[in-house]
């Protein structure tokens, strides 16, 4: 009779071992194929944009534009595929009187588009409809118009390219200069009236007024240099630098687009000079449709179009005739808009804040934006006495040196005129200068003597 087989049976451990392997195995292989069926079934993403140069245009049948490349990015980041489409009702996004949403952000609420990729500012209205990302771009309110649209010149402003305290040291300079050239004329005979006209003789003479010359010519350069920059077309002529400004004049006109934030924020604001421009504006319809439309009539002259300071910066960069306000208000953030409560806008926020660190977005906005103006060259201040405190020591040393050589002339005339006098040169010296300084005093008692002798 034959012994059962015991439990602990090696070949029956290792059969059993190996259809355990086989099982882990098929099921491994079973789930990794139903994950990749699931990936393979995923929808792309649907993402609606707008039509606005240089954020998204057209290149034939596809797009382009710094919203494109932004999303591409994105996309190579977080692993999503999509498909672009435009607007239906080319427009941003605006709540109507019932409630109701219409552009990219109504596409968004009613579940058309997955995402809106634009130039779409964060506001807290389309915040509490959609859910927004961190802002990829930041901008403001600015003021649009021509270069030509200036003030009119005054009557002093062909002192403008001297400071002040420059124009007081050139005043200094003069009276310096001209007590300089009197002082030589008493301490030596520089000046005669043979020729054509009085001219310097001496040496001295002819130092001090060939510095003078060299000084006056590298100032006269410095002035028409200064003076045709200054007077230049740029924003300090503007006659609107700011919504003050522009506020408080009649003469030009001014818009925004209709159904905008920008609109939205005069609308909103308790602030009375934005109040006055809204009202402005509403009761004048002063409405543009379109940002092209804006940027055509200020080219057109007596226009002022208020937008986004982005969306201008751009238009100046195209258009060499127009010139961008310095005053920004309202500053915002332009985002990506997405469905209330998505999963995936938190990580496109960190992806954009990834994008942002690694200098990909600052690279994108001057793609973009890149001019093609020839620069023009820099509002030049007023001189100032630092920037010709070269010149004015060349005329210090000059004046010096002048002087100098004036009272080593007299000095050594003094000394010649010693030996044959049998004076001392100090003594003689001195009887030089007081005759010297005496001479304007003699000569006119010598023609009231004159004078007197010839009525007697």
């Amino acid at each position: 009779m034959r012994e059962p087989e015991k439990a602990n049976n090696p070949v029956r451990i290792r059969g059993e071992t190996m259809r355990v392997l086989v099982g882990v195995v098929v099921c491994t292989v079973v789930l990794l194929l139903s994950l990749r069926s699931c990936a393979a079934v995923r929808p792309d993403l649907t993402i609606t944009t707008i039509k606005q140069d240089p954020y998204t245009m057209s290149k034939g049948s596809q797009l382009e534009g710094y919203c494109m490349d932004l999303l591409s990015e994105l996309a190579k980041k977080l692993g999503f595929k999509y498909n672009v489409h435009l607007v239906k009702d080319g427009s941003y996004g605006r709540q109507d009187e019932s409630g109701a949403w219409n552009g990219m952000i109504g596409e968004v609420v009613r579940g058309e588009a997955d995402l809106a990729i634009a130039p779409l500012t964060l506001t807290a209205a389309r915040e509490k409809a959609v859910g927004m990302t961190k802002p990829f771009m930041q901008t403001g309110i600015s003021i649009l118009l021509r270069k030509d649209i200036s003030v009119e010149a005054g009557f002093f402003d062909f002192l403008t390219p001297f400071s002040v305290e420059t124009w007081v040291g050139i005043l200094v300079a003069y009276l310096g200069t001209a007590i300089c050239i009197c002082v030589v004329a008493r301490l030596s005979p520089s000046l005669t009236l043979q020729g054509a006209g009085p001219h310097p003789k001496a040496l001295s003479g002819r130092i001090i007024c060939c510095t003078w010359w060299l000084f006056g010519l590298v100032l006269l350069a410095c002035y028409f240099s200064n003076l045709s920059t200054s007077q230049g077309s740029d924003s300090n002529s503007l006659m609107v630098k700011g919504f003050e400004d522009l506020a408080n004049q009649q003469g030009i006109e001014y818009g925004t687009l209709s159904s905008s934030s920008t609109l939205a924020f005069f609308k909103n604001s308790n602030n009375p000079t934005y109040r006055r421009i809204y009202e402005h504006m509403e009761r004048t319809k002063s409405f543009v449709l379109s940002m092209d439309e804006g940027v055509r009539r200020a080219k057109e002259g007596n226009f002022a179009f208020i937008g986004e300071s982005v969306s201008l910066d751009l238009a100046v960069a195209r258009h060499c005739e127009l010139i961008r306000v310095h005053e920004v208000i309202g500053m915002r953030g332009y985002s990506i808009a997405g469905t209330l409560g998505s999963s995936m806008l938190k990580n496109l926020s960190v992806a954009i804040l990834q994008l942002s660190e690694a200098g990909e977005l600052a690279y994108l906005r001057s793609k973009w934006w890149a001019s093609s103006c020839m620069a023009d060259p820099a509002k030049a201040s007023p001189l100032q006495p630092h920037s010709l405190k070269g010149m004015f020591l060349v005329l210090a040393l000059g004046l010096g040196l002048g002087v100098l050589l004036a009272v080593l002339e007299l000095t050594a005339k003094s000394r010649s005129s010693a030996g044959e006098q049998r004076k001392s040169c100090c003594t003689v010296l001195s009887e030089e200068l007081s005759q010297r300084l005496r001479t304007t005093t003699t000569n006119e008692k010598r023609s009231e003597e004159t004078a007197d002798k010839e009525n007697a």
